[in-house]
Parts: C-alpha cells; sequence; structure tokens
C-alpha cells in the first residue's frame, strides 16, 4: 500500500475512533479505539465501566473511578471474547496508550499503533517503542513517526 493510501486510511479510521469515543459516559475524558486486521475492522471499544456498573466514569470529586476500563483495553477484550485475535493487527485510539494498556496491546500481539493526541506519561510508547511495535501520531494533518 503506498504511503499516501496508508495515510488516508490511518486518517479515517482515527476518524472512526474519535466518534466512537463520543459512546463513552466519561465527562473528563472520551477515548475511543478500533482495531484493524487485514484492512478489516475486528473490535472496537470506549472507556467506560465494566458490565453491570453504573455508567459513571468518576467519583464525586471528579477522579476516574479506579475500575473504569480504557478504551484499548474494551477493544482488546472484546476480541479475547470472539474467535478473531489481535496478532499483526493496527489499534487505532485517540488517545496514546498509558503504560498498563500498553502491555494488554503488545502481550495481544498488535503490531501497530496509531494515536492521535498524547497521554501525559508517554511510559507506555516508550514500552511499544521498544517491543518493537510501529508507533505512529497522526494528528491536525501532521503525520509523525515516533522514533
Amino acid at each position: 500500500m503506498s504511503e499516501i493510501k496508508k495515510l488516508r486510511y490511518d486518517k479515517a479510521y482515527i476518524r472512526m475512533a474519535s466518534e466512537w469515543g463520543k459512546l463513552s459516559h466519561c465527562k473528563r475524558r472520551q477515548v475511543g479505539a478500533i482495531i484493524v486486521k487485514d484492512r478489516m475492522i475486528i473490535s472496537d471499544g470506549y472507556n467506560g465501566s465494566p458490565t453491570g456498573f453504573d455508567n459513571y466514569c468518576e467519583d464525586e470529586e471528579g477522579y476516574t473511578k479506579w475500575y473504569v476500563l480504557h478504551a484499548e483495553a474494551n477493544a482488546i477484550l472484546k476480541v479475547a471474547a470472539s474467535t478473531q485475535s489481535c496478532e499483526g493487527a493496527t489499534l487505532y485510539i485517540t488517545l496514546s496508550p498509558c503504560r498498563e494498556c500498553s502491555k494488554l496491546v503488545h502481550q495481544a500481539g498488535i503490531k501497530r499503533v496509531v494515536y492521535k493526541d498524547g497521554y501525559k506519561d508517554n511510559s507506555g510508547i516508550k514500552f511499544l517503542e521498544k517491543a518493537g511495535i510501529e508507533v505512529v501520531q497522526l494528528q491536525d494533518d501532521v503525520f509523525k513517526v515516533e522514533n
């Protein structure tokens, strides 16, 4: 696939992840994720409470509750519950993975991560790069490959 076509698809999938994030009930930040393998969307997710819990992500003081699942974790868990595999897939996410989710991304076999905004702590990105996963930031029509 040409770089121009790849960029076009990356932008489209990031837009889809952004739309998916709008389904989140979190007030502080809505994050969306799409997992693509062989040019097919195999999973999606957004940050929110586990099944069976109320949809309020923040406590009375405005802090995120400890049990809220991140968008990429939800998307990976959906794949784990299916007949699909993340091996060799690309994760499109609106916010770069935290260090805990980065471990899940690596263990799931995802080989490429494309994100829009950077998380406040970039240790997740550094871990992914050390693991040999291609990490790309796509923001405001700027296509940057992290080194």
